[in-house]
């Protein structure tokens, strides 16, 4: 017989309305995931199907150049990043030494300072006109560069440096967190054992970290691929340089796209493997994982150490940037501030703004999509709504203007055969064509975010506001959107600092006679006037400083500390 089953066993059914509104929420991430995906699609549409097939003469002649350099450049950024952000995670959180509590949030702050900024104030300083230079021959008395020899800035070793100071803090960020949550029980027996701090931490800590140092790594790697500011001012001759110059110098779009295509192909090797790296892995949360951890007491040359580990990184990759370009700002501040650097700080405030709303708004929408239909479907959807945050700069500049530039030629042809005018370039040539690839960009940062919150929020918060009727769309505005405020901020402020340092993608799709900080920093930078760039410089790496902080702040609170 079949067992009886109680009144509070069974769900009651959703009013019909309440299907229907939760099944239009599908649909719009459905519509969203595809629109998204758009330009990937284009990319490889275009690459296979191009105007000009120049394939065989790439080969030939500069893509295996492209290919080692940048291979060269992402494995020497990677080594240095990895180097930097693990020792540096492990000093803080598990080793006593002086000024421990101001590294915690001050190794972040290289964070704030772009890849191309940093370029710029080394060449500046380093230079053979530099003071630096100038300051060893007026000490020694040489009088030519024959005289003595001195590191070239402007090299393939120049540009690892500059853009490994910048990203460590990817590993720092995520190893310091995985550090965070493990068991300080494990400390304690690896003690007990007579274990060093450095034997713990090859023994122990870092098998444990291993997917999220994998994750943090994947991600350098990425941006080491999408960096064009720092490889075109150093003439180092990467994949996205010679996407550049394939599509300005030569006109040749469907050359672009194939060179886009091989950068696509990186970034799928290095999502692969960093997925591959923790197949096996299954880690669950200790129940002593919110203790107060013991830090490790050493001696004091020994702390000395960790204070080098720690202050060299924040040194060279922030205060003497930063130290210099306020001098800059300060010095020539008469010049700098003049209608157009406000004009351009106006347009990176409006398209910047502007796409962190859309993302917010694109955000929210998938992530309560997800919560409503918590189907492998949907996964999917999330995850393919994410490709754009993989992608570089330049190839999502190429997928960006395919198919809105396809768009737009066919409305113009439209308009001129049925009402005898031309509609002109409505969305491949405004600052929609940005907006739009920002929103792509970055729609992972804020969507990610939404959903991890989400999660954290009990469903019978649901179930209470459908038993008082309210549609889905009515429970996300009266219950869940007043709960996520902290975090709808604290994505919306990540994204709008991403979107004001990025510059590939604006380089290529910004209207003419339109500049944003970004870009405008990278023009008078290449026409060596650092001097002139040093305000909006500055004013970039102030805005980046505001996410760090919060970002410092969640990691801190995240575990009691002694």
């Amino acid at each position: 017989m079949p067992e009886a089953t109680t009144g509070a066993n069974i769900a009651p059914a959703q009013p019909l309305y309440i299907k229907r509104t939760s099944k239009r929420w599908l649909i719009a991430a459905a519509l969203i995931t595809a629109i998204v995906a758009l330009p990937v699609l284009a990319v490889i549409y275009l690459a296979f199907s191009p105007d000009e097939n120049i394939w065989p003469h790439l080969m030939s002649t500069t893509l295996p150049r492209y290919l080692l350099t940048t291979l060269k450049l992402m494995l020497g950024v990677g080594i240095l990043a990895l180097g930097i952000g693990l020792s540096s995670a492990w000093a803080v959180t598990m080793c006593e030494f002086p000024g421990r509590k101001y590294f915690e949030w001050a190794m972040l702050l290289p964070f704030a300072v772009p890849a191309y900024v940093i370029a710029y104030v080394y060449t500046s300083l380093l230079d053979y006109a530099g003071p630096v230079q100038s300051a060893l021959r007026a000490v020694f008395g040489w009088t030519s560069a024959a005289d003595y020899w001195f590191p070239e800035i402007r090299s393939l070793e120049g540009a690892i440096l500059m853009i490994g100071l910048v990203l460590y803090p990817y590993v720092y960020l995520l190893a310091r967190a995985a550090f965070l949550e493990q068991s300080p029980s494990l400390f304690e027996v690896s003690r007990s054992l007579g274990h060093s701090a450095i034997s713990t931490f090859f023994r122990i800590v870092l098998p444990i970290a291993r997917p999220a140092i994998a994750v943090g790594l994947s991600l350098v790697m990425m941006e080491t691929l999408n960096d064009f500011g720092t490889v075109d001012f150093f003439a180092v001759q990467t994949l996205t340089a010679g996407l550049f110059d394939t599509w300005m110098n030569l006109g040749n779009l469907g050359g672009a796209a194939q060179i886009a295509s091989v950068m696509l192909v990186f970034v799928l090797v290095l999502v692969t493997l960093e997925r591959y790296s923790r197949r096996r892995q299954q880690q669950f949360a200790a129940r002593d994982n919110r203790d107060p951890i013991r830090r490790f007491t050493m001696s004091f040359p020994r702390q000395m150490v960790c204070v080098a580990v720690c202050g060299i990184p924040v040194l060279l990759g922030f205060a003497i940037p930063g130290a210099t370009l306020a001098t800059y700002a300060i010095e020539y501040f008469s010049e700098s501030w003049n209608p157009d650097f406000i004009q351009n700080t106006l347009n990176s405030l409006f398209l910047s703004s502007a796409a962190a709303l859309t993302t917010l708004a694109i955000g929210v929408t998938l992530a309560y999509s997800r919560r409503l239909h918590n189907t492998r479907g949907m996964q999917v959807l999330m995850r393919l709504s994410s490709l754009g945050y993989a992608m570089p700069g330049a190839v999502l500049a190429v997928g960006v203007i395919v198919p809105l530039a396809g768009f737009d030629n066919w409305l113009d042809s439209l308009m001129r055969d049925y009402f005898g005018f031309s509609s002109g370039l409505l969305l491949s040539g405004s600052a929609f064509a940005l907006i739009f690839a920002y929103t792509v960009r970055f729609l992972a940062v804020s969507a990610g975010s939404v959903e991890s919150a989400l999660q954290k929020i009990t469903p019978s918060m649901d179930m209470a506001s459908r038993s008082l009727g309210h549609t889905p769309g009515k429970t996300l505005v009266k219950v869940h959107l007043p709960m996520l405020r902290g975090t709808l901020i604290t994505a919306a402020l990540v994204v709008f600092v991403d979107c004001m340092k990025e510059l590939p993608a604006t380089l290529i799709l910004r209207p003419f006679n339109f500049e944003t900080l970004a870009t405008y920093v990278y023009q008078f930078a290449s026409d060596e006037k650092l001097f002139h760039s040093a305000l909006p410089a500055l004013i970039i790496v102030v805005a980046g400083i505001i996410p760090i902080i919060l970002m410092s702040r969640s990691i801190s609170n995240s575990r009691a500390m002694n």
